[in-house]
């Protein structure tokens, strides 16, 4: 416990300065909520501003949702507007299903399973993602026994999602027409 500053361990002496900048952070308009939730040495970094395309690379994207996944200036400008809209969550899910694909550790395939599904899946999760209670469950069932093919249903579900929704609105954003000018 701690008591008197003389007698504060070097953690807890620590946990009082990480405790005195935040309580100043309130003080002064932060940037963004991040900066009141997250200690600064594990702070997220803010996402740069993403290049701008060429008129005829931007078109491209109308095209599918696919062909935006797979272009990096797409990608980072999609990124960008759901940010805006703080509608970030399905991208960064469906982002997290890919990276996990590529796991061969089945221990770290695990520890990364559990992450996406209290991040993403499980209810009043910080991120949660919006699929039905089949595509739950199923997801659920599926991490048993962790596989590359865990959270396939759930993102399937949210690709169709940002497909019928996030990209429409996306293309028809101001964010995306100074893009095709």
């Amino acid at each position: 416990m701690c008591k008197g500053l003389a007698a504060l361990p070097h953690s807890c002496l620590e946990r009082a300065k990480e405790i005195k900048i935040k309580l100043g952070t309130l003080l002064q308009k932060p940037d963004s909520a991040v900066d009141l939730i997250i200690p600064y040495n594990e702070k997220v970094q803010k996402p740069a501003k993403p290049q701008k395309p060429s008129r005829d690379e931007a078109l491209q994207w109308r095209d599918s949702l696919d062909k935006l996944l797979q272009n990096d200036h797409a990608l980072a400008n999609f990124k960008s507007f759901l940010q805006s809209e703080f509608s970030e969550e399905n991208l960064e899910f469906w982002l997290a299903c890919e990276d996990y694909k590529k796991i061969q550790s089945p221990v770290e395939m695990a520890e990364r399973a559990k992450q996406i599904f209290e991040e993403f899946i499980q209810t009043e999760a910080p991120k949660e993602v919006n699929i039905d209670h089949f595509t739950k469950d199923l997801t659920v069932k599926n991490l048993v026994e962790p596989s590359l093919s865990s959270f396939d249903s759930a993102q399937k579900k949210v690709h169709a999602l940002m497909e019928k929704d996030s990209l429409p609105r996306f293309l028809r954003s101001e964010f995306y027409q100074e893009l095709v000018k």
